[in-house]
Order: C-alpha cells, then sequence, then structure tokens
C-alpha cells in the first residue's frame, strides 16, 4: 500500500474567453466512440507512465457498456490523424459530471496540446448544462497537472491522503 496526496478539485461556470486555438498545424479534437481495443491501445499509451489501471481493470463487457454509454463523454485528440490524446468524462448526462481521465501520450507533451484539449473539452461539456464539473488528481499525475487544471478554472475543494495498493 502506498498513501498519496488526492487532490478534488471543481468547477462551477463554463470556460471564458475565446476558446483555445489549435497550438500545431493539422490538431483537432472530437468526441468519438471507440471501439474498446482502440480505445485501450490509446488510454495505455497516455496511462502507462502516470500508472493509470482503472479502465485496464474491467472487464470487457463493462468497459464496452462504459464506452457506448450515453453518460460516457470521450474526447479524442488527433495530430495528422493519430490519436495523441483523451478527455473523459463520466455522468455527462447528469448536472454533477465527473472529468475522470485526462492527458496525452508522452511524444505530444509539452506542446500546448493538453490545455487545447481540455479547453476545447470542457466547453462542450459545458455545453450541456451542468452544475458543476469535477476531477480528482493525485500525487502520481504528471507534475503540471494541478497548474493546468488551475488556468482552466478548475478550484481545489478538499484534500485528502488516500492508501491505494500498488
Amino acid at each position: 500500500m502506498v498513501q498519496l496526496l488526492v487532490t478534488y478539485m471543481e468547477m462551477r461556470t463554463r470556460p471564458t474567453g475565446e476558446p483555445l486555438l489549435p497550438p500545431v498545424e493539422g490538431t483537432a479534437f472530437a468526441p468519438e466512440r471507440l471501439a474498446a481495443e482502440e480505445f485501450l491501445s490509446l488510454y495505455r499509451a497516455v496511462a502507462e507512465p502516470l500508472r493509470w489501471d482503472q479502465r485496464l481493470r474491467m472487464p470487457a463487457d463493462e468497459l464496452d457498456a462504459f464506452l457506448r454509454s450515453p453518460s460516457t463523454a470521450l474526447y479524442i485528440l488527433r495530430v495528422e490523424g493519430s490519436a495523441v490524446g483523451l478527455c473523459e468524462f463520466e455522468r455527462a448526462d447528469t448536472s454533477d459530471v465527473e472529468l475522470t481521465h485526462f492527458g496525452l501520450i508522452p511524444q505530444a507533451q509539452g506542446r500546448r496540446l493538453g490545455p487545447f484539449l481540455l479547453d476545447g473539452s470542457l466547453r462542450a461539456i459545458w455545453d450541456r448544462a451542468p452544475d458543476r464539473v469535477w476531477l480528482h488528481t493525485d500525487t502520481w499525475d504528471h507534475a503540471k497537472a494541478q497548474d493546468t487544471y488551475r488556468r482552466a478554472g478548475f478550484g481545489i475543494f478538499m484534500q485528502r491522503l488516500e492508501e491505494f495498493s500498488v
């Protein structure tokens, strides 16, 4: 078991200002319904350095149902057609939406692609008129995660140490 500091953050209003422009030519993001195989390939590429495993542990039938659910919103970032990032929301059809996974493959980091994907995905989720969008991040997440979330409009509402098995 290992203890990690988990930070819970929330947004209560939609992003303001102009949407961020694509920072790299040939960049686009869109809502997509990926097949489990394609989703897991991208998820693994993003997740490995961050030690994510939630979707990898899901039984195949549960993952398929999750990916097909109207309550799941998945935005995929592509550069020249190749998937390089994802922004995943659960309960996207409710007033209390959770941003469950957000990240880029390591080769896409450091090019302002993350803020572009996050900004566009949040604007799309706020078009659904939730009361709140929230997330949690922990010690193992990317070093710039909390700063990125703050710049996007999230604020901390709770921090606590939680135990996780390794």
